[in-house]
């Protein structure tokens, strides 16, 4: 693999696994109209990695408290020992959904048309919460049937083009929560979730022989998965402070139309 196209599919898996437009429904149109090929089980694990750091790193003080509730608790620190749980318990069905779909999903779901139906249904239920959703419940107001809800439409994901950021922070905007709060709980949820598929990659990996990769390669895509996805998830905090999602639904709903387009005039 080419080091420029190391780095474009590090920069394209970080930028849109934290903004609700879908990694993978932007890698698989990569493969399909640019015949781009990925770069094979070891340079995924070293994406996953690199979006994994940036998450922590990030939430480093929030991972620190709830781990520090969970194993000192105190009546002050309740609130964080709920969140964890909460994420733990919102992990699951997105992770048995991994596990059990995972082959449908990089085989049957990866076709043009089916992500082009994906990315615009949720982009048009992304509209709905906007406007018709109360956006006032802060973080402490979140209780375990709400983390559930938001882990099971995380399981949706799996499809690419549905957007694991997109449905959760939809999810969570349907069930009142401020725009910032969507978006800082499904960044919280990524953690156990990319960790998971990290994991899972790297147990296949030693079952098999792994494939070359040039670490120059590697390491290009890892920094470059690291650095978009800090930038995703530092810009899209800071953007609902005084912005909505509706520029991201419409630029979901206007790739589903060029991409249906596409469709008929290549067939």
């Amino acid at each position: 693999m080419h080091p420029l196209l190391a780095i474009l599919l590090g920069f394209v898996q970080g930028l849109t696994e934290f903004l609700p437009i879908s990694s993978s429904g932007h890698l698989a149109l990569l493969e399909h109209y640019l015949k781009v090929e990925g770069g094979g089980l070891s340079f995924d694990i070293l994406l996953h990695v690199g979006s994994l750091l940036a998450l922590l790193l990030y939430f480093r003080a929030d991972w620190l408290s709830m781990l520090r509730a969970v194993f000192r608790p105190t009546p002050y620190n309740r609130l964080d020992r709920r969140l964890f749980f909460c994420l733990i318990a919102a992990s699951i069905p997105g992770g048995l959904a991994g596990v059990l779909l995972k082959h449908m999903a990089e085989t049957v779901f990866r076709q043009p048309r089916r992500i082009a139906l994906l990315l615009g249904g949720v982009g048009v239920l992304l509209v709905l919460a906007e406007k018709l959703a109360r956006h006032r419940r802060p973080l402490t107001n979140l209780h375990l049937g709400d983390a559930l809800l938001i882990g099971f439409s995380q399981a949706l994901a799996i499809m690419p083009g549905v957007s694991r950021s997109g449905i959760t922070m939809t999810t969570a905007l349907f069930l009142g929560f401020t725009r910032e709060t969507a978006a800082r709980f499904s960044f919280l949820l990524a953690t156990p979730i990319i960790a998971g598929a990290g994991l899972y990659d790297l147990l296949k990996w030693f079952k098999h022989p792994p494939e070359h990769l040039s670490f120059y390669v590697g390491v290009m895509g890892f920094l470059a998965a690291f650095l978009s996805s800090y930038l995703a998830i530092r810009f899209l905090l800071r953007f609902l402070r005084r912005h909505t999602f509706i520029p991201f639904a419409v630029y979901r709903l206007l790739l589903a139309l060029v991409i249906l387009l596409a469709t008929l005039f290549t067939r």
